[in-house]
């Protein structure tokens, strides 16, 4: 028995599946129940490659403080003024997307910063992921869920080797 159960109800994540959409940014008010502050010495530079690079908008600013950005429903980002980073660090930070947003993505962040994406690349849980690395040096990866078919070898290295149930 297990207390799991389907609550796509509650995320702005859709199914994913062949020509699916995502959802329209979110510019409602909700008190957010997670986000990312992000350290930058620039926060300009940093709210562009943000904004036109990985599909965020600016929800709120006090200049010179924060720089509030959000892309989904809970999908929340915070950048604060810190000292320049000289490396990504090995934590990163993923927003869902869906499939036909990937290759949009990587094209306009390697526009307004070449050399910041690596991938896409399929991974053994059944998602195409994208990894960015920001102005900033923050380690961004832009996850997308695959269709699932439970007869995929993601299926099957579920099954065998993350020892879970992978029906459907």
């Amino acid at each position: 028995m297990t207390d799991t159960f389907p609550a796509f109800s509650v995320s702005p994540v859709p199914l994913p599946g062949p020509g699916v959409q995502p959802p329209e940014l979110f510019r409602g008010i909700y008190g957010m129940p997670m986000f990312v502050n992000v350290p930058t010495h620039d926060l300009e530079a940093s709210t562009d490659f943000w904004v036109n690079g990985l599909g965020f908008f600016e929800f709120f600013a006090a200049p010179g403080t924060v720089v509030h950005l959000r892309r989904w429903a809970f999908q929340d980002v915070l950048l604060v003024p810190a000292a320049p980073a000289t490396e990504a660090g090995p934590l990163s930070v993923s927003f869902s997307c869906v499939q036909g947003e990937i290759d949009e993505i990587a094209a306009a962040c390697e526009r307004v910063a070449p050399g910041s994406t690596t991938g896409p690349r399929v991974q053994p849980w059944g998602t195409l992921d994208l990894e960015v690395v920001t102005p900033e040096r923050t380690r961004v990866v832009m996850t997308a869920a695959r269709p699932w078919d439970p007869s995929s070898p993601e299926a099957q290295h579920v099954r065998d080797e993350l020892g879970f149930g992978a029906e459907g």
